[in-house]
Parts: structure tokens; sequence; C-alpha cells
């Protein structure tokens, strides 16, 4: 049986990674600390005898008794309130921690896949951006804790790639959605469904017209199984959905698929925030024959059901 090691694996992505080998019968083991992500979010796999959980803070010496034939590095705060409350940690288990988990993979001759980010490419001046842009990204900005981590990682994956001839892979991934993210974290869909779902009015800022793209969990999945298992590609790879809409055209369409009376409110945009967002997915297409499946509407109704049963919004009345 082989055997993984999933770091941030009670997060958001992480848990539906640990899912994802399980059920390709693998032994999995969860790596977190609980900064950001929660145990309810695998509570469902403490009764499979195959999954094992392990908390501890990846920035620490790390140890696995016996063989290890993946690890996938996805510790880090991700969403912009937890990386500016938590600048230190993020800027840590971007270096130390991929420094850690970069060894433990060489010590076990496991294959070893970096969690990077589309905020790798900054505020970008390409659009849409390739694996080949370089980005725009200001290191001293509120932004620059987490845009640099997830460079540096990039650079000391690609290091121990070329330098001890590891087997590496990198994956940059844009703007992703589904059941488990955690309300009101700065993110665009955890912010707006709920507020939608107690029919509050829908927070965006600036003037909306900033956009992203968004992609469904399971497609995000299904892109990272690929990447990992089926290539040899060492190099970055973007993963996310091209479908571009502005923050603006989100919102209307959260409040026309749930129904709600939530008007749309307008604050200042925060610095740094990105202008647009929207991947070049031609590698991925070329490389993994991957696209994103889930529509939009589909993805988004099933993320709200999600939202429906989280206490915080199930509690009030309007989003019962």
């Amino acid at each position: 049986m082989e055997r993984v090691l999933i770091t941030g694996g009670a997060g958001f992505i992480g848990s539906h990674l640990c899912e994802r080998f399980l059920a390709e019968g693998f032994e999995v083991f969860g790596m977190d600390n609980l900064i950001t992500g929660s145990l309810q979010n695998i509570a469902h796999l403490f009764e499979e005898e195959r999954f094992h959980f392990i908390k501890q803070d990846v920035t620490e010496y790390l140890y696995l008794k016996g063989d290890l034939h993946y690890i996938l590095h996805f510790a880090s705060p991700a969403s912009p309130i937890d990386y500016q409350q938590l600048p230190i940690q993020t800027l840590k288990v971007g270096s130390l921690g991929t420094h850690k988990a970069l060894g433990l993979a060489k010590e076990k001759k496991a294959r070893f896949l970096l969690a990077s980010t589309s905020e790798t490419y900054g505020d970008p001046l390409v659009h849409p951006q390739p694996e080949t842009y370089w980005g725009n990204v200001n290191p001293v900005g509120p932004r620059g804790v987490y845009d640099e981590a997830k460079r540096f990682a990039e650079a000391l994956t690609m290091a121990y790639h070329n330098y001890h001839d590891m087997d590496t892979r990198i994956v940059r991934i844009f703007n992703t959605y589904g059941p488990r993210m955690r309300i009101n974290d700065g993110r665009v869909v955890p912010t707006l469904l709920p507020q939608a779902l107690r029919g509050e009015d829908l927070t965006v800022f600036g003037d909306g017209s900033q956009t992203r793209s968004f992609c469904y969990v399971s497609d995000l999945v299904e892109g990272i199984w690929r990447l990992l298992m089926r290539t040899d590609y060492s190099e970055p790879v973007n993963l996310g959905n091209p479908q571009e809409m502005s923050i603006l055209e989100f919102a209307q369409a959260i409040v026309r698929i749930t129904g709600s009376q939530s008007e749309i409110v307008f604050k200042g945009l925060p610095a740094d925030d990105p202008k647009v967002r929207q991947p070049d997915i031609s590698l991925a297409r070329k490389l993994l024959d991957w696209e994103p499946k889930v529509s939009f509407e589909e993805g988004i109704r099933e993320t709200l059901d999600y939202f429906r049963e989280v206490p915080e919004v199930k509690q009030t009345p309007s989003g019962s």
C-alpha cells in the first residue's frame, strides 16, 4: 500500500485531497497544526483505518516511520485575513516548512508536490497569466508575506529538483471554492455567500470591476492528481478556471441564485489587491488533458448547501 503525507491536511483543499487519496487506496497521513485548519474538515475520516492525523507544525523537525511515497505540501495560511494576521507564520511555513517537507521527501525518496498560488503573479501586467510570466509583486506590501513565501517555496523546490535530482511538482492554484471553506476569511466566496444566506448586505471592495476566476474544488483536486500521478513535469503548472468574471458580477449572481434580498455595498479597495486574475491553462490542457468540468452555478449551489449547515449561518433565521 502506498503512503502519502499531506501537510495542511485539515485545511480546505487539504481535506479534499485526503479524501481523494483514501478513495484511491492509499494510506494517508494528514498533518496540520490547526492554526487555520479544522478537525471538523476531517472528522469523518477518523473511522478509516488508513487515515492518520498528525498535529504538528511543519516548520519543526519532520519524521515519519516507514516508507513514504508522496508528500503534498499544502500547509500555509491562504486567505488575506489569515496571512496578514499571521505574517511571520506565513513566511516561516513557506520557507522553513517547505525546507523541512523537502528534506523528508529527500530522505524517503518520495515524490513531492508544492501547492503554490496565483499570487506569485502579484498584480499582473500580463493577462491572462501564463506560467512563463514572472509576476508583478510588491515584496513589502500587505500581501508580500504570502506572495514572497510562495515564490521562495517554488525556488527552493526547483533547487532540490535540480541539485538533488528529486522528483518534484509545482501547482499554481487560482481561486478555488467549495465545501469546507472557513466563512468570513477575507476571500470572496466564504464572505459573500454567508452574507447572502443571512440576508445581509454583500460587501464588494472598490467598484467591483476587479476580476477573478473561480474553480470548484473537485476540479482542482482532479488536476492535482493528474499532475502528481500522470506526468513527470517539474516546472509550475496553472490550475484554475479560465472563466473570468468581475467581483460585482459574482455578487449579482449570488443574489440571483440565493434569491436573497441583500443589497450590494461598496468599500475601499485594499492595498495591492489584484485588478485581474485569470489563468492561462493551455499547459494543463496539453500536459494533463485537464480543464474544469463543474459549472459555476452547480459549484455555487453545492457550496451554498454546505454553508447553510455551518452553525454561524444556520442560527440566523434568514440562513436556516
